[in-house]
């Protein structure tokens, strides 16, 4: 069921610039959440916090598996 979402003339001017030809403002909506999550996983993985995947599994089994 299609939403409305109400936004000013600079924020559609924005999202109209974002778009191709052709693109609905779905498109355009979808392209810009799927470009914000991968940047916060780039993010994720690069931030101090993460941990090589084995590092993972070892911590995981020693915690959970002992």
């Amino acid at each position: 069921m299609p939403t409305t979402i109400q936004v000013d003339e600079p924020t559609k001017e924005r999202l109209k610039s974002f778009g191709l030809k052709g693109d609905t403002y779905q498109d355009v909506i979808n392209r810009m959440y799927d470009i914000a999550v991968n940047q916060q996983l780039r993010e994720l993985i690069m931030s101090k916090k993460a941990i090589p995947i084995d590092e993972a599994i070892r911590q995981y089994k020693k915690k959970w598996l002992s």
